[in-house]
C-alpha cells in the first residue's frame, strides 16, 4: 500500500493498494517518477520466480493512481538479488537506475538506462564495484551532472559519492564524505541539492557498534576539486 500527502506529511491520505501483478511478492520502495497529474512510474523490488530476493521492476499509472500496471523488469533475474532501485529522470525519454547487487560475497551497484520511459531497461555499468551491501541515492544536479551517493561497509566504514558529467557513462572515483564509521551498520542515504548548489546528503550512522544508530548528514559541494 502507499499513502499520500498534500500538505507536506502533516497529514496524509490512503492507505491505497498496489496490485501484486501475478507476482510472487511485492516489496515498497520509496523511488518514483511523476510525468504530469495523471502519469507517474514506480520503482518497485519483486520477487523472483523461486520466491526469493529480489529482482527490480517499473509499474505505471495513467490515471493518477487509481490504477497500476506492470510496465518492466529492470534487468534478468539474477543469481544473487537485485534490489532497491533509485532513479532519476535524464531527458523527456530517457530514466537512469541505480540498482543494489549481490551475488555470493559482493556486493556493488549496476546502473541501467532506459530510452523509452521505462518500457525496457539496458545495462549501462557499474558506478559503484564495490559497497559491501547498500543502496544508492541517485541526484540530478541543476547543472546537468549526476551524483550517486552509496554507504560503504567495509572498512573504512563511511558515506561515499560519485559524480558523471556525461548522463552516467563514466564516472569519478569515489568521493570520501565519511571514513569514520564504527562498523558496516550504517547507509540508506537519501539526498537533495540545496539552491546554492550544495548537497545534502543524509543517511542513518553509527560512531561505535556498542552506539546508538542515528541519523546523520554531510553538506558537500559537488564543484570543488576533489581528491579521489
Amino acid at each position: 500500500v502507499y499513502f499520500v500527502s498534500y500538505d507536506r506529511a502533516k497529514t496524509w491520505d490512503g492507505p491505497y493498494e498496489i496490485p501484486m501483478f501475478d507476482l510472487p511478492g511485492v516489496a515498497a520502495r520509496t523511488d518514483y517518477q511523476v510525468f504530469d497529474q495523471n502519469q507517474a512510474m514506480l520503482f518497485l523490488t519483486v520477487a523472483k520466480s523461486d520466491g526469493g530476493q529480489g529482482r527490480p521492476c517499473c509499474v505505471k499509472t495513467d490515471d493518477g493512481g487509481l490504477t497500476w500496471e506492470f510496465a518492466s523488469f529492470i534487468g534478468k533475474e539474477p543469481p544473487g538479488y537485485a534490489i532497491m532501485p533509485a532513479s532519476v529522470r535524464l531527458n523527456e525519454n530517457e530514466m537512469l537506475a541505480m540498482i543494489r547487487m549481490k551475488n555470493g560475497d559482493l556486493y556493488w551497484i549496476d546502473a541501467y538506462r532506459s530510452t523509452d520511459n521505462g518500457e525496457s531497461w539496458e545495462y549501462l555499468n557499474t558506478p559503484a564495484p564495490s559497497t559491501a551491501g547498500n543502496p544508492a541515492a541517485l541526484l540530478k544536479l541543476d547543472d546537468g551532472r549526476l551524483c550517486v551517493m552509496y554507504g560503504y561497509r567495509s572498512a573504512p566504514f563511511g558515506i561515499r559519492a560519485r559524480i558523471s558529467s556525461d548522463d552516467g557513462v563514466t564516472w569519478t572515483g569515489e568521493i570520501l564524505l565519511r571514513t569514520d564509521g564504527g562498523d558496516w551498520d550504517l547507509g540508506y542515504p537519501r539526498a537533495i541539492q540545496r539552491p546554492d548548489g550544495n548537497i545534502v546528503v543524509a543517511y542513518y550512522f553509527n560512531d561505535d557498534p556498542a552506539a546508538e544508530r542515528y541519523i546523520g548528514a554531510t553538506i558537500f559541494d559537488p564543484g570543488e576539486p576533489f581528491t579521489y
